[in-house]
């Protein structure tokens, strides 16, 4: 896998779980099926959408190897090694690799606070532990560490970082990456993603790479044509297709104040997916609170009004 191979709809894969929280590899390969057909570049499996920081080791092992055998190469795979420290994340590194996957995807350390130094060393073990491309995922609101621009774009020239996965929010921190990316004559083929499912228009117009979304594992086309008709130059497409999206991205919100939002969100996209005939079961992983027969219903009306059912 090169640097530059790094573009297009990656989404973050759910983890179809069965009633026992056992991984369901049957629901978990037709769902791989059904991104692959739907002209995704890639697969990006244990991120935030994968549940991962619910899953066991020994889950995070299934998923790798399931969908690392059951893709063949017909797209790359990226793994997650999502962990609070160096050594722990280095652990699940050894697993992924072992497992046969493209590139790796790490965020900061978390729980312990870290100085800048200190997330740059994690970096750089990580990437010489793997041996293969590294992205860094910028993930404030889960390990409370916002990946400052200067330190990507440093850690990219030094050949440590292949790209990065921007969900922080921060359009204008994503603008200065791709700004820097574009300036800097010792960085070349240097991908730079947007975590934003709502706003993938206009981070392609500023010069993204490409998107992560999690509501693509529900409609991975609709993405697949936004990203075409903005390579095509039809902007008005791709606004119109970012719109529908967006409409479609409310069924994250019908847990209401019942739970919390990723309940919701994962609860929404697990049940759009069975409802969809993906995945046999909706079920998530505890504690979160899983949606009830109301809120799954309001969801099949997203997908019908958004023309999925």
């Amino acid at each position: 896998m090169t640097n530059t191979a790094l573009t297009g709809v990656i989404p973050p894969v759910c983890t179809p779980l069965t009633p026992s929280y056992e991984v369901d590899t049957g629901s978990l390969t037709r769902l791989v099926d059904h991104l692959v057909a739907g002209g995704v570049d890639a697969l990006f499996l244990l991120g935030s959408t994968s549940e991962v920081a619910f899953l066991p080791d020994r889950h995070r092992k299934v998923v790798l190897d399931t969908v690392v055998g059951h893709v063949a190469g017909q797209v790359p795979v990226l793994a997650g090694v999502i962990d609070m420290t160096t050594p722990r994340v280095l652990d699940h590194v050894d697993t992924a690799v072992a497992a046969g996957v493209d590139a790796i995807v790490a965020t900061a350390p978390f729980y312990a606070r870290t100085h800048p130094a200190e997330i740059r060393a994690h970096f750089r073990a990580i990437a010489a532990r793997a041996g293969r491309p590294l992205y860094a995922y910028d993930l404030p609101v889960s390990v409370h560490t916002k990946l400052g621009t200067d330190l990507v774009l440093d850690l990219a020239a030094e050949g440590v970082l292949a790209g990065v996965k921007d969900s922080s929010g921060d359009d204008g921190g994503l603008r200065a990456v791709i700004l820097g990316r574009r300036e800097r004559a010792d960085i070349a083929d240097f991908s730079v993603l947007t975590g934003s499912e709502l706003t993938v228009d206009s981070a392609l117009w500023m010069g993204a790479s490409g998107v992560v979304p999690g509501l693509g594992n529900v409609d991975p086309h609709g993405y697949v044509r936004l990203v075409r008709a903005a390579r095509a130059g039809d902007w008005a497409a791709a606004r119109a297709e970012q719109e529908r999206l967006f409409h479609l991205f409310e069924l994250v919100t019908v847990g209401g104040t019942r739970m919390g939002g990723s309940s919701s969100a994962l609860g929404a996209f697990k049940a759009a997916l069975h409802l969809r005939g993906v995945i046999d079961h909706p079920t998530t992983a505890p504690p979160q609170i899983p949606l009830d027969e109301d809120e799954t219903a309001r969801v099949g009306k997203y997908l019908a009004a958004g023309g999925l059912i």
